[in-house]
């Protein structure tokens, strides 16, 4: 599988942000009824296993082939290969579609939207996970971050109906998410000029992706404290600078929609 520090991975990423992936797909799962539910960058399929239920069929895709393949290996998924802005499925074919931590990444996110938008029958649900833009730190694959706003303002475009809500940790959370934000920022100072943006992109998202594999277990060995699990994470229609994740509803796909052009995801 393709390794950039970006993908939630048992053992590789730090307890704080797998227990934000997790509690991301608490609250889909908690919404979610019965048919089809699309799972877009499903990664090796750990989170979109458990949206499972008996009366639910779940379909992975994520655009690195090796990853979906492990997905299907793993859990048994029927798991799609592909570009999240240019989706092979029928237009008004799924029920439901999840994109968790996924939209940043579009230099055009409309193209992702669109696309949800399109494969979703008319009484479908889709749910966006993604940075909330003031509480994000520098990270070169994050290159669509959103305010509350202006994610209203985008899905609104493809949705009749749209609520953005907050995911936020309890003070445990924050104090280790302002922990490791306070190493970021001390190791970036190491480059006083800002030559990693001089950089061509190829070559600062790698060095990010290496320095992301080598400082994750670090943390890892130094957390001390109480345990970091989902159950510290809620859900909630106040949303601040310093809320740490968004997550929004959309209900409701328009029959037309916007013109859309392909578009890659950057991480």
């Amino acid at each position: 599988m393709k390794l950039t520090g970006e993908r939630p991975i048992q053992g590789r990423t730090p307890a704080s942000l797998l227990a934000l992936h997790e509690a991301g797909y608490r609250e889909v799962r908690s919404r979610l009824g019965a048919g089809s539910v699309l799972d877009l960058g499903c990664g090796t399929g750990d989170a979109t296993a458990t949206l499972a239920a008996d009366d639910r069929w779940l379909v992975g895709l994520d655009y690195h082939v090796p990853t979906a393949a492990a997905a299907l290996a793993g859990h048994g998924l029927a798991a799609l290969a592909a570009d999240g802005a240019v989706l092979p499925l029928r237009a008004r074919s799924v029920d439901h579609a999840c994109s968790s931590h996924l939209i940043e990444h579009f230099a055009r996110p409309d193209t992702h939207v669109a696309e949800v938008s399109r494969v979703l029958r008319g009484d479908g649900t889709a749910f966006f996970v993604t940075p909330n833009a003031p509480a994000d730190f520098e990270n070169p694959y994050h290159v669509s971050l959103f305010e509350p706003q202006q994610l209203a303002s985008l899905l609104g475009r493809f949705f009749d109906e749209v609520e953005v809500l907050g995911l936020d940790g309890d003070d445990v959370v924050r104090a280790d998410f302002a922990r490791r934000r306070h190493l970021a920022e001390r190791v970036l100072k190491l480059d006083r000029w800002g030559l990693r943006h001089r950089l061509p992109r190829r070559a600062y998202v790698g060095l990010h992706a290496v320095a992301r594999r080598t400082v994750y277990p670090l943390l890892a060995l130094r957390s001390t404290g109480p345990a970091i699990t989902a159950d510290r994470f809620t859900v909630s229609s106040a949303i601040d600078s310093s809320t740490l994740v968004l997550f929004a509803v959309a209900r409701r796909p328009r029959t037309r929609t916007p013109g859309r052009r392909r578009a890659e995801p950057a991480g």
